[in-house]
C-alpha cells in the first residue's frame, strides 16, 4: 500500500506541538483535578503517561539564573535519564503557589528545547484550569516576589 506524500509545514509541526502540550495537561487534570494543590502536583509528577521521566523538585536557587523562579534540567542519561525542577527556595513551604510555578516548566521535560513561554503557559492554564493570561498574569506576580524579571 503506498502512502500519500504528506505536504506539512513548521507551522503544521507547531501547531501538533501545541496540541499534544495541551493534551498532557488536559489528561493530567482529568486524573488528578478539578483542583490541582501540591499533593496533586506531585501525582503529576511520577504519571508517566504524563511526563516522559522521572522528575524531582529541589528548593535551591544556586542552580537558577538571577530572577529565574524555577528551572528543570536533565540529570542523568540514557535509561537513567530523569529532571530535576529547581525552584526557588523563597516558594518553599508555599503550597499554594508550587502548581502554579511547576507547571510552566513540565513541557520542557517532555519536549526539552522545542518548547517556548507559550507552550509553558498553556500547559500551566490548562492543567489548573485558567485562562491563559490569568495564568501568565499569576505567574509574573510570583516572579516579580523576586526582584528581577524571569521563568
Amino acid at each position: 500500500m503506498k502512502r500519500e506524500k504528506l505536504d506539512l509545514d513548521e507551522g503544521d509541526g507547531y501547531a501538533a506541538l501545541k496540541a499534544h502540550v495541551a493534551s498532557k495537561a488536559g489528561l493530567a487534570r482529568e486524573r488528578y483535578g478539578p483542583t490541582i494543590d501540591a499533593a496533586a502536583l506531585g501525582r503529576v509528577l511520577e504519571d508517566r503517561d504524563i511526563l516522559r521521566y522521572p522528575t524531582e523538585l529541589v528548593f535551591d536557587s544556586s542552580a537558577l539564573r538571577p530572577g529565574e523562579f524555577a528551572h528543570a534540567e536533565p540529570a542523568g542519561a540514557g535509561a537513567e535519564r530523569r529532571y530535576v525542577i529547581y525552584v526557588h527556595e523563597q516558594f518553599e513551604g508555599r503550597p499554594d503557589v508550587l502548581p502554579l510555578l511547576v507547571a510552566y516548566h513540565i513541557p520542557s521535560v517532555n519536549y526539552s528545547d522545542l518548547v517556548t513561554s507559550e507552550e509553558a503557559e498553556l500547559f500551566g492554564a490548562t492543567l489548573l484550569g485558567l485562562e491563559v493570561e490569568d495564568y501568565y498574569q499569576r505567574v509574573c506576580a510570583l516572579a516579580d516576589e523576586l526582584g528581577g524579571s524571569g521563568t
